[in-house]
């Protein structure tokens, strides 16, 4: 069956997935997200433990300059959006939400820089509440498997995945296939060679 397959697959390759996001509470986590759109995770890990060890609470970062912030997070891209956007989620989380980050979907997804896949990465991460979050590593690997369509967006992606596994594994399929497609289904160059998943892969099987 296929999808016994791919969970045995991922399960031998990754039995215990972590984020490789590196963070100390639940700003910490929502920021360093939003940081890693168009990044990877190692860089925006070099640039957050400098940012947040100079400033080691929310309401620091709140108040902090946007040059400053710049200046750190520059190695990450888009420095300049992303600067305004970890200067208005932390103000919004201080100045209404008790210095607390809010945990209903439909508020997170208000906050400045945060769509529904840094919703789901957050919420399942954190509070290990059922979600799939669709990157480009997850969808690559979607339509390779055909899980999903060629065409299918993002949304659609997500819908079908959440068939595919059961709720309570969600997160960690997530996570799985987040490392799959990083370190082995890779975009260019994938290592296809012991891949136990090549047969059904539309770029190698059948």
């Amino acid at each position: 069956m296929k999808n016994d397959l791919i969970c045995n697959y991922l399960d031998e390759l990754f039995p215990n997935p972590k984020c490789e996001l590196n963070y100390n509470n639940d700003y910490e986590l929502l920021i360093s997200v939003v940081l890693s759109a168009q990044s990877t995770d190692k860089r925006v890990n070099e640039c957050t433990k400098i940012l947040y060890k100079k400033y080691d609470t929310v309401a620091k970062l709140s108040n902090a300059k946007i040059e400053d912030l710049e200046d750190i997070i520059r190695p990450i891209g888009s420095f300049h959006k992303k600067s305004e956007y970890i200067k208005k989620i932390s103000t919004i989380i201080v100045d209404k939400y008790n210095g607390k980050v809010p945990t209903d979907r439909k508020i997170l997804e208000t906050f400045p820089g945060v769509g529904r896949k840094t919703t789901n990465v957050f919420l399942s991460e954190y509070y290990n509440i059922p979600a799939i979050a669709v990157d480009t590593h997850v969808e690559r690997i979607s339509k390779r498997l055909k899980i999903s369509k060629k065409n299918d967006n993002v949304i659609d992606v997500e819908k079908k995945l959440m068939k595919f596994y059961r709720k309570d594994e969600w997160g960690k399929r997530h996570l799985q296939m987040v490392l799959f497609g990083r370190y082995k289904c890779k975009a260019k160059k994938p290592d296809c060679i012991d891949c136990k998943l090549k047969n059904i892969c539309i770029e190698q099987g059948e």
